[in-house]
């Protein structure tokens, strides 16, 4: 990781989970993000609410695409995939994206989801748009 300031972590991290980002790099696109699932988050079986978990991981590769293209851009997903392997709990997840392939305006990110002990909980795949901010 290089010296670039780190992200200001947005307000919806906390409201999904007491976001903290871990990674930030822009030379390789990728973003490693915290997260707490709450019991308050889980339906029937303590069992993370499946928007929960695809928040995280969108959250991760957005924040990957912020990495390599600063705020100069509003990330604008257009479609996102997550298949679910295992269940989330309560306890600590973390969120990893990373973009794959890039071109100018179209961003194709991918991401996953761990337990605290590396365990695959979730995959997703996006794509994204690259919308230049009017500031």
């Amino acid at each position: 990781m290089t010296d670039t300031p780190q992200p200001v972590e947005p307000a919806v991290l906390a409201t999904l989970g007491d976001g903290r980002v871990r990674e930030f790099n822009e030379e390789t696109g990728h973003a490693i993000i915290e997260f707490t699932c709450k019991p308050e988050m889980c339906h029937s079986g303590g069992v993370a609410q499946g928007g929960f978990v695809t928040g995280w991981i969108d959250a991760a590769m957005a924040h990957a695409c912020i990495a390599r293209y600063t705020t100069a851009f509003w990330i604008a997903t257009l479609e996102v995939k997550v298949s679910f392997f295992r269940p989330a709990t309560p306890g600590p997840v973390i969120a990893e994206g990373w973009i794959e392939r890039a071109g100018k305006q179209t961003v194709f990110a991918e991401g996953r989801l761990l337990d605290n002990r590396g365990g695959v909980l979730a995959k997703a795949n996006s794509t994204i748009r690259l919308v230049p901010n009017r500031t």
